[in-house]
């Protein structure tokens, strides 16, 4: 099997869906030094795509390799022979994503990647009974995939490691801080870390033991803060393991255990008050405080960046020759 380039510098990548995820991994993959193309059928989001990568990129002073950013409406209308890798970001529904990655069998070389940003569905679902199960593999970003550095490389039970490993490489030529998923369980890692933490949240507020506000507050000014320094691990190991397995003796036995979503959270999706993108959520958001709050959170997200600049991986930004 041919391994996908260790680099992302002058590879051809492609991004089908071109929706709110989509086009931020494609300045992903432009950050990197990739030339991408877009396949999304929708013209509104094709023609908006190429401003959205050359804004992204204007803070790393790289907004010219949004010239390497290209849009198609189908699959069929683009050239695919030297296309390295493919990422899949359409909306998460499993058959729909199961038949699209069927599709790219008639498309792309045999050594093409394929990769999925679901986040739900496991790659082994996705890649069931498909011939390309080898080079399937998740590609899992987060919101704003541009400015949350982390994404998970989640192998499947018939993932090839090397490329894997191979995928891993080429995401921190992208600048962003790839962690390996060994097995392919549901919410990979770092949504299961966040659901946990999120259960006992729900369950707090439910209980009356806090206030939503208080609970934002309690993970952004307290233990959140200190997880821009030191991930629960390592911060174990700053403030001793005798004390957190003495803490943990005493709270695990109180700890929510619920198989369900909390009363609180059922109740505001069945009222139809489902964050941003109904008006209101826990916080209700009239048009102009939901403008407000997305700049306040990407400027925070921005700063953030800044202070972690020195452990990221870099980016080349020489655009003459190949690494």
């Amino acid at each position: 099997m041919t391994l996908l380039p260790a680099h992302p510098k002058n590879i051809h990548a492609v991004v089908v869906g071109g929706g709110t995820m989509g086009a931020d991994v494609a300045v992903v993959l432009a950050r990197g030094g990739c030339r991408v193309t877009v396949i999304d059928p929708d013209e509104p989001k094709r023609s908006r795509l190429q401003a959205h990568v050359r804004q992204a990129l204007a803070p790393l002073g790289l907004e010219r390799r949004a010239d390497r950013v290209m849009a198609l409406p189908r699959l069929d209308a683009l050239a695919w022979a030297d296309v390295a890798l493919v990422v899949e970001c359409i909306p998460e529904n499993l058959p729909m994503k199961q038949q699209l990655f069927a599709e790219l069998v008639k498309y792309a070389p045999a050594s093409t990647v394929l990769a999925s940003n679901s986040s739900s569905f496991p790659i082994s679902a996705i890649a069931q009974g498909l011939d390309t199960r080898g080079r399937m593999l998740g590609l899992h970003f987060f919101m704003p995939a541009h400015l949350v550095p982390l994404v998970e490389v989640v192998r499947g039970p018939d993932t090839d490691p090397a490329q894997a490993d191979r995928l891993c490489a080429f995401m921190r030529g992208c600048g962003s801080v790839p962690v390996l998923v060994r097995k392919d369980k549901p919410g990979f890692l770092a949504n299961r870390l966040q659901h946990a933490l999120a259960r006992e949240a729900f369950a707090m507020i439910d209980e009356g033991i806090a206030t939503p506000e208080d609970v934002d507050a309690a993970v952004r000014f307290g233990f959140g803060f200190r997880y821009l320094a030191a991930g629960p691990v390592l911060q174990r190991d700053h403030a001793g393991l005798d004390v957190h397995c003495a803490a943990a003796a005493t709270m695990y036995p109180t700890l929510s255990i619920a198989t369900e979503p909390a009363r609180i959270l059922s109740a505001h999706v069945a009222g139809g008050r489902l964050g941003m993108k109904t008006g209101a959520g826990f916080y209700d958001w009239p048009e102009e405080r939901r403008r407000a709050e997305q700049t306040r959170y990407n400027h925070l997200l921005q700063q953030g960046l800044a202070l972690l600049a020195s452990e990221l991986p870099p980016i080349d930004t020489d655009d003459n020759t190949a690494p």
